[in-house]
């Protein structure tokens, strides 16, 4: 049964306002890929520790790559409404843009299944680019991590997005 109202756009909650799982049981599966990213800017000096593999805490990047994996794949237990999700692939990629001090972060998470990874692309940036501040935070306190968001999003019945004819 589905409880959605249909007169609000939020899937989550049902006629009486109550939040709910939503209902996935009659989609079909397809295969479904999302692409989230995001950046982490600090210092010059704790850019080049990064770089050079230096920092005391061991390889950083890899550290960060391998905690974006494992978020991915506990995304259901860390948001609550997330439906699980067996996943079929999860790549987590670091450049790193010099001239403004940052590290930028992709994610890409794949399934065939009856519900998107959006939130588990979104989620394994998320933890990647807050490993890295933990991982440097004795040197810089000041990093920020910013612009987490969704970039692209196919499969599903709601289509792909960005829509190429934006």
């Amino acid at each position: 049964m589905n409880d959605a109202s249909p007169t609000s756009p939020l899937t989550h909650f049902d006629t009486q306002g109550q939040a709910h799982m939503v209902d996935v049981g009659a989609k079909a599966s397809t295969h479904r890929v999302a692409v989230a990213e995001g950046r982490i800017t600090m210092l010059p000096t704790t850019l080049a520790l990064i770089q050079s593999g230096t920092a005391k805490k061991g390889d950083v990047l890899g550290i960060a790559r391998i905690a974006g994996i494992q978020a991915a794949k506990k995304t259901s237990d860390l948001i609550p409404l997330c439906h699980p999700i067996a996943l079929t692939r999860v790549a987590v990629e670091f450049e790193i843009e010099a001239d403004t001090n940052t590290v930028c972060c992709r994610t890409t998470a794949e399934c065939t299944g009856q519900t998107g990874v959006e939130m588990e692309a979104l989620t394994a940036t998320s933890v990647a680019l807050l490993t890295i501040y933990d991982m440097c935070k004795a040197v810089d306190r000041g990093m920020v991590v910013e612009g987490v968001r969704l970039v692209e999003k196919r499969g599903g019945k709601s289509g792909d997005f960005p829509v190429s004819s934006r």
